[in-house]
């Protein structure tokens, strides 16, 4: 699933191809996905001006000049396509919801296993969707830090890898980014959550904004399913440092290992992560 990097870098595809633009049309080719598609949406859209894009942990807002927009989650598969004016636009399997703009391009949601999904929105209520009930701090934003980190995590009895997994901690961190940050900040994945405190939750604050970050300038982790509007690939897997790696040498000496935590995988070199 697209974690936060990539999510952020749909977001910024979106602003340069189409902010400003107006639809012409929106397109449903199927009636459902993960959620049933908003009915109201094409006509509510028609003619009116992207002016919005936003991102709240693994979501992307988009809202439009009339006051009308939507959620977008991107699934297990999901991807945008962005066909730019004056490129001809060829359906392809899989691709549910087109707009067409009114400068002849086409902005396309495909997503084979249909687990992601659009809502309708609007300007004054999106905030309120229950996507976002008690999700938890940006980590990009200047309200995360380390004792921020310390004040959720605190009396929390499961392992600090499991509890960054929970969007009510930090929002759009999942198995990928939560693996390097721990690595990154020398605590291991088993660790109790409650007892990342002080220095630890400082480092660990730290690790999580510089491996966000670093993602986000590398273009994201392309694997599998992931690649970006413009159908190119981002490149931050080949700088993983223990994500999917189990057996790799760190320093030559330290073996990567790989555990399961609440069913998912977790990669940790235990000589470095204490």
């Amino acid at each position: 699933m697209p974690e936060l990097p990539e999510v952020e870098i749909v977001k910024r595809g979106l602003e340069k191809a189409v902010l400003g633009q107006r639809i012409k049309r929106l397109s449903f080719n199927r009636p459902t996905l993960r959620l049933p598609l908003p009915v109201e949406l094409p006509a509510q859209l028609a003619g009116q001006r992207f002016d919005t894009f936003a991102r709240r942990g693994k979501y992307v807002i988009a809202l439009c000049d009339g006051g009308y927009g939507f959620i977008l989650h991107l699934g297990m598969s999901g991807v945008i396509k962005i066909i730019p004016a004056g490129e001809a636009y060829s359906p392809a399997k899989h691709d549910h919801v087109v707009f067409e703009m009114e400068d002849g391009g086409h902005i396309v949601f495909n997503d084979p296993r249909r687990f992601g999904f659009l809502k309708a929105t609007t300007h004054d209520t999106w905030h309120l969707d229950n996507a976002f009930a008690g999700m938890g701090v940006e980590p990009l934003s200047n309200d995360f830090s380390g004792p921020v980190l310390a004040r959720v995590l605190k009396g929390r009895s499961g392992p600090i890898k499991t509890a960054l997994l929970d969007q009510k901690v930090v929002a759009g961190i999942g198995n990928i980014y939560a693996c390097e940050a721990l690595y990154m900040a020398g605590i291991s994945p088993k660790r109790v959550a409650g007892s990342v405190q002080g220095k630890r939750a400082a480092a660990l604050a730290g690790a999580i904004v510089e491996v966000l970050g670093l993602a986000i300038e590398s273009g994201g982790s392309s694997l599998k399913d992931y690649y970006h509007a413009d159908g190119s690939l981002g490149y931050f897997q080949h700088s993983f440092k223990v994500y999917d790696r189990e057996g790799a040498m760190i320093d030559d000496q330290y073996p990567v290992k790989r555990i399961i935590q609440g069913g998912r995988s977790t990669f940790y070199c235990p000589a470095k992560q204490r």
